[in-house]
This record gives C-alpha cells, structure tokens and sequence, in this order.
C-alpha cells in the first residue's frame, strides 16, 4: 500500500479510537438505550421540558456514535477499493480513494473538535451580544458588520437566529445587538468569540480618505432553562421600560414595549445590562429579558467554576486597546489575526462572510488543552 495511504489510513485510526474513548463507548450505548426507552414511553412528553432535554441528549449521543460507525465502514470500504485497484494497476482509482480519505481525515479532525465540546453548557443555544465601541461612527458600522458576520456564520450551520434587540446608531451601523443563535453546540462554539474585535479600514465616512481604528465587544452566553438554578437577587435588578428603535412596525415603536434590566450583581465591578424589544408585547420582552439576565449570570458562575474559562471581566473591561482578541485588517493590506493563537488568513472578505469556523476551531483546541494540562 502506499506510503501517502498508510498515513491517511493510521491518522484516521487514530482518530476513530480517541474518539471511542472520549465518549466511552460501552456507557454511551448503554445510556443511549436507556433514553430510547424513555422516549418511547406514553408520558415521556407529558414534561415538555425534561423531554426537549433527554432528547436532545439522545440526538448528541446518537449523532456522535453515528459519526464513528461511518467512519469505521468508510475507511474498511476504501482502503478495500485500493487493494483492487492496486491489483489492476488502475491509478485513477487509487487517487480517488486518496481524495476520499482526505475528506474523511478533514471529517474527523472536525468530529474530534466537536467532541471537545464538552462543557456544561457548550450544547445548548447561545445568545450573542455585540457592541460598538471606541470610534463612533466607525464603530457602529463595525458593529454591524460584525452583526452580518455571524448572522451568516449561523445560517451557514443550519442554525436559526433571532433578533432580540437592536440599537441604530446616530448616522450609520449599530450602537449594540442581541441575537438568540439556535443550534447543536452553539454556545459550545461562540464561547470563543467572547473579547473585543479590532477593526483597520480606510473609512467610508472620511471625506480624507483616512485609516481608521474600530472596536466592538462580542460576549455569548448560553441559553439555559427552568432546570438549572440561577441565583439571582431580584431586589437588585433594576426594571425600565422604553419605545423600541429600529424595524419593527408602528405598534413596536410608538410603545414603552422595550424592556431593559440592570442587576447590581455581588461581586462584579459592573452592573449586568440586558435589553429586549423584538416582541410587541412587554410582557413578552420582559420574560425574554429575565431569561437573558439567567444566562448571563449563569455564564459568570459558570466561568468562575471551570479554572481555564477566560474571565468575562477581562474581555470587557474596556472596548479599546488592550482587551482584543482578534484583529481585521482591511489597510494597507488583507489579514485577519486571532491574538490568541496566531491563526491568521488573507481571506478577510471570506471572514466577513462568516468562515469563522479556523479561528473557533483553533481557541477551541487551545482551551480545552490549557483545561486538560491543568487538570
């Protein structure tokens, strides 16, 4: 067999293995099991909640050792399509077996990153905060850009995105923005984004055609439901209705129907902050915005258990020099540079459409390690 092959070949072996021990495969099975049964039950719905829960613990399970199974088959059918064809010399064969174990092994190393995925929380959806900065007009804009990067990263998933809030900006883009991202590992995967992003441009609102510096904070926080217990010190929280802004039809805007909560929060130097008013009704938005205020302490206490989680402080202490993670360059010349782990690509336009996946991949990979070298 072919030297390139027998690497391929033991490098996706590697993989299927690391897989089946991370998941443990004799106890996923079992509990895999377990859950089928349950859901088969005449009263398993009869909790909404719980249900949505146990099964979307099935689907990881199931799913995770789906991805191992088809592997297994793929790697024994191909490697057996080129000892035929290495038998009849037919080359075109071996080449498209070779191209059919590269995309297995890309496969993989995405299966072996999922399965890094780990944490408490990282399965469920994610609200996602984004908000202008140091810059102004700039700012704003970028903060919008930054809005539209991953709004497509999301839809390129297949995962759903709600607008809950939306604050324009005085002439261009967006002061701030909360979107609800919906999907398998959402937070999991947005958790890395959390810190301020630097943007370098010549401005399109610079008659002088100067370059100008842009910043806007990003800050995830997973959805959680009436499951957990969050402690929250409701004689603390702050309550202020106001009329919406934005898109939304003349009800939304000619209303008090916004909602925003502030939480003086013990032991936080800020005050937590959530706004919602994509519901006409403020009763809606008002429940919304409790739901976002659990997830954001929640993701504080969460952080505050797991040593290697990135302290939310940190990040935001100030939307400027200092407290970036990663910068986009657009002049003098094309780079994208994550400042925690150096990945960087020329391919800013293709950033900015939402490929995200390298940089989210890479912080992921670093996290987990720096998690697993301290246990």
């Amino acid at each position: 067999m072919r030297a390139d092959i027998q690497t391929l070949s033991d490098e996706i072996q590697q993989a299927v293995g690391l897989l089946r021990r991370r998941l443990d495969w004799d106890t996923a099975q079992k509990r895999l099991d377990e859950l089928t049964a349950m859901s088969e039950a005449p009263d398993f719905w009869n909790d909404s909640q719980k249900a949505q829960s146990l099964m979307r613990e099935r689907n990881r399970l199931d799913d995770a050792m789906t991805v191992i199974q088809e592997a297994e088959v793929e790697l024994s059918d191909t490697l057996e399509l080129v000892e035929l064809a290495e038998m009849e010399d037919d080359e075109s064969i071996v080449e498209d077996a070779v191209e059919s174990l590269k995309t297995l092994q890309d496969k993989m190393k995405r299966a072996e990153l999922e399965a890094l995925l780990s944490g408490e929380a990282d399965g469920n959806d994610s609200y996602l905060e984004i908000h202008s900065g140091a810059g102004g007009t700039e700012s704003q804009d970028w903060a919008s850009m930054m809005t539209r990067m991953y709004t497509r990263w999301a839809n390129a998933r297949g995962f759903k995105v709600e607008v809950i809030e939306e604050q324009a900006g005085e002439e261009a883009g967006l002061k701030s923005a909360t979107l609800l991202i919906k999907g398998e590992n959402a937070y999991g995967w947005l958790k890395t984004e959390t810190g301020v992003h630097r943007l370098v441009r010549i401005s399109p609102f610079d008659s002088s055609a100067r370059r100008h510096t842009s910043f806007a904070s990003v800050g995830a926080y997973p959805l959680i439901d009436d499951q957990i217990e969050v402690d929250i010190e409701e004689g603390k929280v702050r309550t202020d209705t106001y009329r919406a802004s934005g898109a939304g039809g003349q009800h939304v805007n000619t209303t008090d129907s916004a909602v925003r909560l502030t939480y003086d929060m013990p032991g936080q130097e800020r005050p937590i902050v959530v706004q919602c008013q994509n519901e006409r009704s403020q009763h809606k938005n008002r429940a919304q915005a409790w739901d976002m205020l659990r997830a954001r302490v929640y993701e504080i206490q969460l952080a505050e258990r797991e040593a290697a989680a990135q302290a939310e402080a940190d990040a935001k202490t100030e939307i400027g020099w200092g407290h970036q993670i990663r910068s986009y360059v657009l002049q003098p010349y094309q780079m994208v540079k994550d400042l925690r782990t150096n990945v960087e690509t020329s391919n800013t336009g293709g950033v900015l459409d939402g490929d995200l996946d390298q940089f989210m991949a890479a912080a992921l990979a670093a996290r987990v390690g720096g998690e697993e070298e301290e246990a």
